[in-house]
């Protein structure tokens, strides 16, 4: 499974979106589901997924399903 099939599972589990979604359209406040608990399940899911532990200003700034993958590759994950 490549590092894009891991992260959009993530969200596809914790969200329950359809595969194939919109990235670009998900957003913190425009998610359902992704609120203060579902946010920190999604955390654990990507630092257990690619075996990282985030920063606090990352866990933060993690706010949308692109942000997401420019923050990975903050941690060398290649998307």
């Amino acid at each position: 499974m490549s590092n894009l099939e891991k992260y959009n599972q993530a969200f596809c589990e914790l969200f329950s979106l359809e595969e194939g979604f919109d990235g670009v359209a998900v957003r913190i406040n425009d998610t359902e589901d992704w609120d203060s608990v579902g946010h920190m399940e999604l955390i654990t899911a990507l630092e257990d997924a690619f075996d990282i532990m985030f920063e606090t200003e990352d866990i933060l700034g993690l706010s949308s399903y692109m942000e997401g993958i420019e923050i990975l590759k903050k941690y060398g994950v290649e998307m």
